[in-house]
């Protein structure tokens, strides 16, 4: 409950395909103690349910994307905009070339909490698992420590109540 990190590993294979260096990579965030560790492919609902598992824990204030794109979905891409831009007035991630970037599942008061508590690790492409470990072991310290180009360390909680909710299909006619 207490850890400052999620790890978000782009998925780019079937989900019962997933290749062992996809798993290492998951099995590196969760063994360094990030709070949230797995895999992530698609915009919609892949990364609605990482908002809500995000905004329900105000410890976590760094996103660690890493692995490979989803080519048909652009999830990294799409993450990284959604962090740096927001969504626009029709729930449309800004400034993305994701086919599909639209967060029509959850609240914009979760949108823009999840924007507001964390930061972004991007190590997408990455595929060491001992990347990923030193990354995690980095948002833990008390002081700050340089990883890559980021200087990090665990800020503490957000000083906001947990957000809490359930993801609904709202869109009914998704072919338009």
């Amino acid at each position: 409950d207490a850890s400052p990190v999620a790890v978000a590993i782009i998925l780019c294979s079937d989900a019962d395909k997933i290749p062992p260096e996809i798993e290492n990579l998951v099995r590196a965030g969760a063994e360094s103690g990030a709070a949230l560790s797995g895999t992530v492919q698609t915009v919609t609902v892949g990364i609605e349910k990482i908002i809500c598992n995000v905004v329900a824990n105000p410890n976590i204030r760094y996103l660690i994307i890493g692995g490979p794109e989803s080519e048909g979905h652009l999830t990294g891409e799409a993450m990284r905009a959604l962090v740096r831009n927001g969504v626009d007035e029709k729930m449309r991630i800004r400034n993305t070339s994701s086919p599909n970037p639209f967060l029509y599942n959850i609240p914009t008061g979760f949108i823009d909490r999840f924007r507001k508590q964390l930061s972004v690790i991007d190590l997408q492409f990455e595929g060491n698992p001992d990347v990923i470990r030193k990354a995690v072991w980095a948002c833990y310290q008390e002081k700050p420590v340089q990883f890559r180009d980021y200087s990090l360390y665990d800020p503490g909680a957000l000083p906001e109540s947990p957000l809490s909710g359930k993801i609904t299909m709202r869109v009914t006619q998704p072919w338009l």
